[in-house]
């Protein structure tokens, strides 16, 4: 009679909880002293990597630019006349009243129907290319990242920005110049005809972002502060 092999299958046993919530701790541990690189660094990346699209349009690699033009529509309205362009006759091709600059260097009609070729457009030879996120958002995250960078050398004594600065200084140039603009073009028309420049939105982009760095940026690192200090204690 053949005698059953006494080896036994080996058990994999899941790491212990206490395992798990070291790492837990161990990252936490590690976040909380490198949230503002971490953040800083996100925000680069997002306020840079649009310039790449034209790059890679120029150098002919116009399947490559679509993975960086397509994400940012879902984020962005992306319309060629509000964004800047890289390797043409000129950076910025505004849009007027039906009679333009960019209605007359694409003979795309300031119309509804003309709203969706704008935003489609991406440029050509003559023009360049343009950026994959427009002139506003591009200074806002700009802003934020390099706001960001200064936060970090004066954050142990930086505090909140107040609100009211934060309004005044953040919010009212940027909804002046977005409301004006929006309530004199289609669909409303309610004020004369008014586009703004890309003077006009990348001042009020960086100042609203600066409002945003310095009143989140302060917030965010007292709270880590206060979670250090009750792990320690």
């Amino acid at each position: 009679m053949q005698q059953q092999s006494s080896t036994r299958p080996e058990i994999v046993r899941a790491p212990e909880a206490g395992t798990v919530v070291d790492a837990l701790n161990a990252f936490a541990g590690w976040f909380n002293r490198h949230w503002l690189a971490v953040v800083v660094g996100i925000l680069l990346v997002y306020a840079l990597l649009p310039f790449g699209a034209p790059v890679l349009m120029e150098a002919g690699l116009t399947d490559a630019a679509q993975w960086i033009y397509q994400p940012f529509k879902l984020v962005c309205h992306t319309y060629a006349f509000r964004t800047f362009f890289l390797f043409g006759q000129s950076f910025v091709y505004p849009r007027g009243n039906g009679n333009g600059v960019f209605e007359r260097a694409t003979g795309i009609p300031d119309t509804p129907a003309g709203l969706l070729q704008a935003r489609q457009f991406q440029g050509n030879q003559q023009m360049g290319y343009k950026v994959a996120i427009c002139e506003r958002d591009n200074a806002i995250y700009l802003a934020l990242a390099v706001n960001g960078i200064a936060f970090a050398l004066v954050r142990k004594r930086a505090r909140p920005l107040p609100w009211l600065w934060f309004i005044l200084i953040g919010l009212v140039p940027m909804g002046i110049d977005g409301f004006a603009q929006l309530l004199s073009q289609w669909p409303f028309s309610l004020l004369p005809f008014y586009e703004s420049s890309w003077v006009a939105r990348v001042i009020t982009g960086s100042l609203f972002g600066f409002g945003v760095a310095w009143l989140v940026y302060p917030m965010v690192e007292e709270a880590v502060r206060g979670m250090a200090i009750k792990r320690v204690a």
